[in-house]
């Protein structure tokens, strides 16, 4: 599915460069703008890909518009690492939770509605992936930005700072909004866009669960160390991703422990 320039009505995607096993096809970084106004908003500037940043803020000129305002979901570099020379390029202040990814911007608070030129985005703070996620929900085009918390395909590595718990909690609130909202549009922060929003949730939630029950056949089967689960839990897996899968494993381990679910002799 074509992702560059996909969207809806007030949103389109510049596809950064930057592809491979974590990034999927590359960072999707967003411009949201209401129709007829000329303020615009970026959601995930993307690394510090020179040319890439350049593009994105060329692509808004040409349109006639200017960045008031720049947003990152979470502080992975593939989000923000460009955010101080994209600030630097269009003025425009880059807002995110966490301090560090900030650039002249505040911060970002649960529930909070961002208004720029007629255009309106409420946060949703979505712990899982890292602490500090979150997505931005698009009411005037029933759209959804998830950034790595949903992608446009496979599952996101749960950073350790996350947690599985939040994660689970985050994707049945995402739900819910889907719901009440009326949400018909997932746009992610990598891979293409979708359709289908509380089928994706339900498959993202369903799939959690799977793998919960995958860990605890590992340690009943007698596993004790996170190399030994990912050998029985993911035995295709390539090295190249392997560390992601030790991280997701812990990730479980976690949250088995804190309910009480863990042997005692199992290293987490």
């Amino acid at each position: 599915m074509r992702i560059d320039g996909s969207g809806t009505l007030r949103a389109s995607c510049v596809l950064c460069p930057n592809p491979g096993p974590m990034t999927l096809e590359g960072t999707n970084t967003w411009i949201l703008r209401e129709p007829g106004a000329r303020g615009v908003v970026v959601v995930d500037p993307g690394p510090h890909d020179e040319r890439h940043l350049e593009r994105v803020a060329r692509t808004v000129q040409e349109q006639g518009a200017q960045v008031l305002m720049a947003i990152v979901t979470h502080r992975h570099p593939d989000h923000t690492e460009g955010g101080r020379y994209f600030s630097e390029l269009t003025g425009a202040p880059v807002h995110a939770v966490d301090p560090r990814m900030r650039v002249g911007g505040a911060g970002l608070v649960d529930g909070e509605v961002l208004t720029v030129d007629g255009l309106s985005v409420r946060v949703v703070a979505t712990p899982g992936h890292t602490d500090d996620s979150i997505c931005l929900l698009l009411e005037s085009d029933n759209a959804l930005l998830t950034g790595d918390t949903v992608l446009g395909h496979g599952t996101p590595v749960l950073d350790g700072d996350g947690g599985l718990g939040s994660y689970m909690d985050s994707l049945y609130r995402l739900r819910d909004i889907a719901r009440e909202h009326q949400v018909r549009t997932i746009l992610p922060g990598h891979g293409p866009i979708l359709s289908s929003p509380v089928a994706v949730l339900n498959s993202y939630i369903d799939h959690r669960e799977s793998r919960l029950e995958q860990v605890r056949s590992a340690l009943r089967a007698g596993a004790t160390r996170v190399e030994e689960i990912i050998d029985r839990v993911y035995p295709d897996i390539s090295e190249q991703i392997r560390e992601a899968a030790a991280s997701s494993v812990r990730a479980q381990l976690h949250y088995l422990s804190a309910r009480g679910e863990l042997p005692a002799e199992v290293e987490s």
